[in-house]
């Protein structure tokens, strides 16, 4: 018996590597008015709980007419080259194939805009079930709130065993609070230093060791 039946995946700095996009359609907006762009090491710390705070942080102001303006054209421009640089990580595509071949649900959870994350798992991941993609959208709260991992088990019967694996404090905190595992990953785009302060069961370094936690039996 898998010790896991679902796992549910955070999406940017999880399973895809989509910071090179990202920062190019924040740039572009910044570059529209004129002003000073980010490296992609500076976008690290920028990423990770939404697109209007990604661009907020960006822009370094108050102003809701120039945020409104940014995240518009960020959109427009993002939308058309977002798989222009994205990559999955090595090894994860094969790991995902792996779960799936041991009979475990594959879900993703993502403060992304969901009409962005199910375009890109359905480029990069076409065997996971779109319906299990889950973004953001109008009235759901973004992790670390756990409205999305409920959202994600409320297709499965009550007591399937779940756990949450990202990059991001954020991921561990959700988890937590829906009352599942949470898994660390260390080669997103978050300091490591920070899921061990949310308290993840385990942080990993490489996706053979992910795969080795994911697939446990009881």
């Amino acid at each position: 018996m898998n010790k896991f039946e679902v796992v549910i995946f955070d999406l940017d700095g999880t399973i895809l590597d989509t910071l090179p996009d990202l920062s190019a359609a924040v740039n572009y907006a910044l570059s529209r008015r004129g002003l000073p762009t980010h490296t992609l090491e500076e976008y690290k710390m920028m990423v990770g709980d939404g697109i209007r705070n990604l661009c907020k942080r960006a822009l370094n102001s108050e102003d809701e007419q120039i945020l409104n303006e940014s995240l518009r054209d960020f959109k427009e421009y993002y939308v058309a080259h977002i798989i222009d640089q994205t990559r999955p990580y090595a090894g994860m595509p094969e790991l995902l194939v792996a779960l799936q071949e041991r009979g475990i649900s594959i879900a993703v959870a993502s403060n992304k805009f969901q009409e962005g994350a199910r375009t890109l798992i359905r480029h990069f991941y076409p065997n996971v079930d779109e319906s299990l993609v889950l973004g953001e959208v109008p009235g759901r709260p973004r992790k670390p709130d756990p409205a999305m991992i409920e959202a994600v088990m409320s297709r499965f019967p009550s007591g399937t065993r779940c756990c949450v694996v990202g990059d991001a404090w954020t991921d561990i905190e959700a988890g937590h609070a829906y009352g599942c595992e949470a898994i660390g990953v260390s080669w997103g785009y978050r300091y490591t230093e920070a899921l061990y302060k949310a308290g993840a069961d385990k942080v990993v370094d490489t996706v053979d060791e992910l795969k080795e936690i994911l697939l446990q039996t009881l």
